[in-house]
């Protein structure tokens, strides 16, 4: 019996050892996987944190710069302003990395709607602009003939001088132009008026399309993908028999009547039936001693079709290549504003005013430079018709003058 009472005491006490055991072991794991869940949750909510942190840095981030943009304030003004350099730029946000609209030179005009510190607003094609205060004022600048004008009297003949930017790319240039200078009211602003073809001999003689002798991206006269050009076409003949470059010459004669009269002086390429001045010649000519070229044509089609401008083509290869780079968008403004003043008088305009061409004259350009087709082959231009085109013409460059 004692022997039975031993051994019971000692299964006993093995088995509440056991069970200790047992509970320790439970006690270790469920600790171990308590320790692990805590430890997952601190990560868990340190992430949280951590993403919490940074999206609070982002919208604040994003709310100072909201708030930066906001605040630039505008005091709300109608008054016309003055650029004071050249080649100011006009922006589409008030800050100097956004996108380049155009630019403009000392003395042209604008309308100010708005005025900070740093910032004018202004409207430009029914739009808001902005333009650095820095460089513009309420005080027109006295904007002075240059000294290329001031050497050239009333009356001069102007040949090639071989010194000019690419006058070594002409190769008909032995004819000269001649200055006009207005009597009263100068503006000091020189428009070259070019009565298009009239060089005898002209389209027998090749020139480079390109000064960087790329060939041309559009077809014309000469067809796309030609390193050449022909030196000066020919041009079309009319309906009524009439040759295109007896036409010009006599819109430029009207033409340069009407500038005159309002005080711009007038370089005239061709007087005559005949100018021994290839395109690439003139245009270097109306480089150096004019404000603006204008070149007048009449187009080959014949249904009457109306005026519009040559405008540069969108190529991005072609709008790279200087001069064209440094200067299409002026020629844009400059037909812009002929195609409204035209407009404005009653002329039949073709389609939005303009069509893409590469021309040697615009490839060649320094200078806001255009070549304005009046019509074509079906238009009437009979006196009277070539005065109305005239006045919507110098209507159109008072505009452009006045930007």
């Amino acid at each position: 019996m004692r022997l039975k009472s031993l051994v019971l005491t000692a299964s006993l006490a093995l088995l509440i050892c056991a069970c200790g055991a047992n509970s320790k072991e439970a006690e270790s794991v469920t600790s171990s996987e308590v320790t692990e869940e805590t430890k997952a949750v601190e990560e868990s909510s340190d992430n949280s944190a951590a993403a919490g942190a940074i999206n609070t840095k982002s919208v604040t981030t994003q709310v100072s710069t909201v708030a930066s943009k906001e605040s630039i304030s505008f005091e709300t003004v109608d008054e016309t302003i003055y650029v004071q350099g050249d080649n100011v730029n006009l922006r589409s946000k008030p800050d100097s990395t956004s996108e380049k609209i155009t630019a403009f030179n000392k003395g042209e005009e604008l309308k100010r709607i708005g005025r900070s510190e740093k910032w004018s607003k202004v409207m430009y094609k029914d739009k808001e602009a902005y333009i650095s205060s820095e460089f513009v004022s309420t005080q027109k600048p006295k904007v002075e003939e240059t000294q290329a004008q001031s050497q050239v009297s009333d009356g001069a003949e102007i040949g090639l001088n071989p010194s000019w930017k690419y006058a070594d790319f002409s190769k008909i240039n032995s004819g000269k132009a001649k200055m006009y200078k207005a009597s009263g009211n100068r503006k000091n602003k020189v428009v070259c008026v070019n009565a298009g073809h009239g060089t005898s001999g002209g389209s027998s003689v090749k020139t480079l399309s390109h000064p960087d002798s790329t060939p041309k991206v559009t077809g014309g006269t000469t067809a796309a993908g030609q390193v050449t050009s022909i030196a000066v076409s020919g041009g079309m003949t009319f309906a009524d028999g009439t040759s295109e470059a007896s036409v010009t010459l006599a819109m430029a004669k009207v033409l340069k009547n009407e500038l005159l009269s309002r005080g711009y002086d007038v370089l005239m390429i061709r007087e005559s039936d005949d100018v021994q001045l290839d395109n690439i010649a003139r245009t270097v000519i109306a480089n150096n001693n004019a404000d603006c070229h204008l070149a007048l044509h009449w187009d080959s089609t014949s249904s009457n079709k109306g005026a519009f401008y040559m405008s540069v083509p969108n190529v991005a290869s072609y709008r790279a290549m200087e001069p064209v780079a440094s200067n299409w968008q002026k020629h844009h403004r400059l037909g812009d504003s002929v195609i409204s003043g035209l407009r404005g008088v009653g002329t039949k305009i073709f389609s939005n005013g303009s069509l893409e061409m590469d021309l040697t004259q615009t490839s060649y350009s320094t200078i806001p430079s255009i070549d304005i087709e009046l019509g074509d082959k079906a238009s009437s231009h009979d006196e009277s018709v070539l005065k109305n085109h005239a006045k919507g013409i110098a209507d159109g460059l008072d505009a452009f003058f006045a930007q």
